[in-house]
């Protein structure tokens, strides 16, 4: 999805954008303001839409059954709301925020314009696939998530501040959110967070969960899918199919198998290959960004410090050497 950001003074149009990348919603401007203007500013996939919202003006907006799990988190202001049966719920800027489910009919009571918000739209099969690899067996959804995360403290506040540093990412044209490689970690890193800090009928058994470890004939399968492919945006989720376990037993049977995690032994196997092409290429025809592209690495940035710290030269001198 390319990241979209909007000036919007028609509800027509607001209402037109927020269904092109969220939900058919019904706007209705509760007090209208002479000179008021929307800014949305969207990003991510379809899997995980994000975006940083403020309607400058009142609004109630009805939205239905939404189909996916949602969050909004407001930054500035308040917004009353409520879905299905439950009671009227108020997420304010700084304390609490709104999480809808993927059944229900939704509604925001009142968004008010002062209130900015960054909106999470996470894809029903997204979040109950993730919990699913978390507790290694089946789940039936809906989960339930707790309707509102408190976002003050604790884990519900670490959460926020993932939710504000990858939403700024996602809605900037240059963002690595759109990254096959880093940004599916960063959506991953969204819907696990978000399981383990709300509410919900799962979250005992997470915090109870100890995994059955991977045969030692699993970690060798992911091994050689790591060297036969060792360019491949693999995710741990990725590595956790090829063992055919949840990602958290892959982590601990890495640890015990291999002495580290998957995605620190796939950083090692890649610096050593782009080390051994560095040494064998000629300087004339080879660049460094060329052989750190081929074998995975993105950012040169980090990468060089990564390299530099492994083999005390930079990939340029090894190179040129």
């Amino acid at each position: 999805m390319r990241p979209t950001t909007l000036q919007i003074t028609d509800v027509d149009e607001a209402r037109a954008i927020l269904k092109q990348h969220f939900y058919a919603l019904d706007v209705e401007v509760l007090r209208p303001a002479p000179g008021w203007a929307a800014r949305f500013a969207v990003g991510g996939t379809d899997t995980v839409t994000l975006g940083d919202l403020e309607f400058g003006v009142d609004v109630r907006i009805r939205a239905g059954e939404l189909g996916a799990y949602h969050v909004n988190l407001p930054l500035t202001g308040a917004m009353h709301w409520h879905q299905g049966r439950d009671e009227p719920q108020q997420a304010l800027a700084g304390k609490t925020a709104a999480v809808y489910q993927p059944v229900g009919d939704t509604v925001v009571d009142q968004w008010d314009g002062d209130c900015r918000l960054l909106a999470v739209k996470i894809g029903r099969a997204e979040l109950e696939t993730q919990l699913e690899a978390m507790l290694d067996r089946p789940v039936r959804g809906p989960i339930d998530l707790g309707p509102m995360l408190d976002v003050s403290s604790g884990p519900g506040a670490s959460w926020a501040r993932l939710v504000r540093l990858v939403t700024g990412d996602a809605v900037h044209p240059d963002g690595l959110t759109a990254h096959p490689v880093i940004g599916a970690r960063m959506r991953e890193a969204l819907v696990t967070g978000l399981l383990l800090a709300t509410d919900h009928r799962h979250r005992g058994s997470l915090d109870r969960h100890t995994p059955a470890l991977a045969a030692p004939g699993a970690i060798r399968r992911v091994v050689e899918a790591m060297r036969a492919q060792p360019g491949r945006p693999f995710t741990v989720a990725d590595l956790a199919g090829i063992a055919g376990v949840g990602a958290r037993a892959l982590q601990q049977s890495f640890a015990r198998y291999v002495g580290m995690p998957p995605m620190t032994y796939l950083r090692q196997l890649r610096l050593a290959l782009v080390h051994d092409g560095l040494r064998a290429a000629d300087p004339g025809e080879t660049t460094v960004a060329q052989v750190a592209y081929r074998y995975g690495f993105t950012h040169l940035g980090r990468f060089a410090a990564a390299y530099r710290e492994r083999y005390a030269i930079s990939p340029s001198e090894t190179l040129r050497k």
